[in-house]
């Protein structure tokens, strides 16, 4: 770890975007420990094992067909950063498109007849500030999270194989933080992540449907920044947020319901884990909007708890037979009325 080299790489970003990426991406590994991956044969052979197994089970206890992506791989830090940097980016091309050619097309928004004096620096100034708040986000991520279902949303390519990711260093160490068994709790994560594969295997249209309103979403922010679109688009953000709660709330009560083992202490101690750490982490899970997602996991597990203790589990994937399966954002905290709906 190089915290004044990763100054420098950020101090360094230039080119014609709002994000140097090269540079985010070098300053946040040089601002994380990469971690080690030099798995014993018996971790091999462990993470396939849960891979495999989780596949298995979730399969018979959903009632529903899926496969795990051909792309699982363990990572450390830094590879988990090289693999995330392309979807940050993604999402990110909108808005750099519209920062290069802010007249549009015709140019209707261009009234300036030549250089504004500071225009450039400020731009690069602006850069700088891009490219650090996006490296500080890549590495603090890079330090936390366990493992990922990646469906490679805004892909070059939509048949693009999704992937599946467990950044080993981070599972060693929360499960010793935790003081849990560390294959026992490898396993957990392995099940959170393979439901994740389940869910967007029994729901093509998932994928696109995401895709679609994050689309909507960034094209009102464009539009409305330069003056020419809607501007913000609520209603697709809303349908995003309450398309997460879902995704996120099945994916907690299916991975409880099929774990092959006992699990009640490890879902309080990552719980405890999730809401605590000191005010420098609690900063940084407020500016990355990580306590929206936790509130997910919550509303979203109250949800199907609900419906599967009413209809059981296999009912509770009837969300993924259609989009209009969906709840609503009042459904979420009314499952009853989505009962009633959709009628599993």
């Amino acid at each position: 770890m190089d915290i004044l080299r990763s100054v420098r790489a950020v101090a360094e970003a230039e080119g014609p975007g709002v994000v140097d990426w090269d540079r985010a991406a070098a300053a946040a590994k040089d601002a994380t420990e990469p971690g080690s991956v030099a798995l014993t044969d018996a971790e091999r052979e462990g993470y396939a094992a849960d891979v495999r197994d989780a596949r298995s089970r979730l399969a018979d206890v959903a009632g529903i067909e899926f496969d795990v992506p051909d792309t699982v791989e363990v990572q450390n830090r830094h590879h988990w950063i090289d693999a995330s940097v392309g979807t940050f980016r993604r999402v990110m091309d909108p808005i750099e498109a519209a920062a290069a050619d802010p007249g549009g097309p015709d140019g209707a928004f261009d009234a300036t007849p030549g250089p504004v004096p500071g225009a450039a620096f400020a731009r690069d100034l602006s850069r700088v500030a891009n490219t650090g708040s996006m490296a500080f986000a890549l590495g603090f991520l890079a330090r936390n999270v366990l493992g990922q279902y990646d469906p490679l949303l805004l892909a070059d390519e939509p048949d693009a194989d999704h992937g599946l990711y467990f950044v080993h260093p981070n599972i060693v160490a929360v499960a010793a933080a935790l003081d849990v068994d560390y294959p026992r709790f490898r396993r957990w994560i392995a099940f959170h992540e393979v439901t994740h594969a389940a869910e967007f295997g029994a729901a093509p249209w998932l994928s696109e449907y995401l895709e679609s309103r994050v689309e909507r979403g960034i094209e009102g922010m464009v539009g409305g920044a330069g003056g020419a679109g809607r501007g913000l688009d609520p209603d697709a953000f809303a349908e995003l947020q309450t398309a997460m709660i879902a995704v996120e709330g099945y994916a907690e009560v299916l991975m409880d319901r099929a774990f092959d083992g006992e699990y009640a202490d490890l879902r309080r101690k990552l719980d405890e884990r999730r809401g605590g750490g000191g005010p420098i982490r609690r900063l940084a899970q407020r500016l990355l909007g990580l306590g929206l997602k936790r509130r997910q996991y919550e509303r979203g597990a109250a949800f199907f708890r609900h419906v599967a203790d009413e209809r059981g589990i296999e009912a509770a994937g009837a969300v993924w037979e259609r989009a209009e399966n969906l709840p609503t954002a009042a459904e979420i905290d009314d499952p009853g009325a989505w009962i009633v709906r959709v009628d599993p």
